[in-house]
């Protein structure tokens, strides 16, 4: 029976990055950054947008959340972990390691 729970993101060591399948894109039309996949095309806010464009696979969550600090007055680390586990167990967001 497949797990209900989210993957876990090791902030210390995680590198994640866009799954090849996946692109992040600004919709004119919609006027928002949306992520697209094969099948489903989902509009983010632009802190999703932002935690997105800093997935390339060079950053570890650490330094993810590290710079959204920077950019942000509040940010919850715990709901970036989780926002980006929701999307690795989606298959659009890849994990990588050192």
């Amino acid at each position: 029976m497949p797990s209900t729970e989210p993957m876990q993101i090791d902030s210390d060591a995680d590198r994640p990055r866009l799954a090849p399948h996946v692109r992040l894109t600004f919709d004119p039309a919609r006027e928002r950054h949306v992520l697209l996949t094969p099948e489903v095309v989902t509009v983010l806010n632009a802190t999703g947008a932002t935690i997105l464009g800093l997935c390339g696979g060079q950053w570890t969550v650490t330094e993810i959340l590290a710079e959204l600090h920077r950019w942000y007055d509040r940010v919850d680390d715990d709901e970036v972990r989780r926002f980006l586990a929701d999307l690795a167990a989606k298959g659009c967001v890849q994990v990588g390691y050192g």
